[in-house]
């Protein structure tokens, strides 16, 4: 889930620098690629990952 949020992220960046949009400075391009970033190394670390991956220990296959 969070690796949806972080491309999104990543688009919106891409628009404000691509379209040269004026913004304030709390919400450049740069800010809003930052955010991206840090929801896709959660992403990795397994904080959005939506499921467990744990296993009862007993189970098979």
């Amino acid at each position: 889930m969070l690796g949806i949020v972080a491309a999104v992220l990543f688009f919106f960046a891409f628009l404000i620098n691509a379209a040269d949009i004026a913004t304030n400075d709390a919400f450049t391009s740069t800010n809003v690629m930052l955010l991206g970033l840090i929801a896709l190394a959660l992403q990795v670390a397994g904080i959005g990952a939506g499921r467990s991956a744990r296993r009862r220990p007993w189970s098979r296959p």
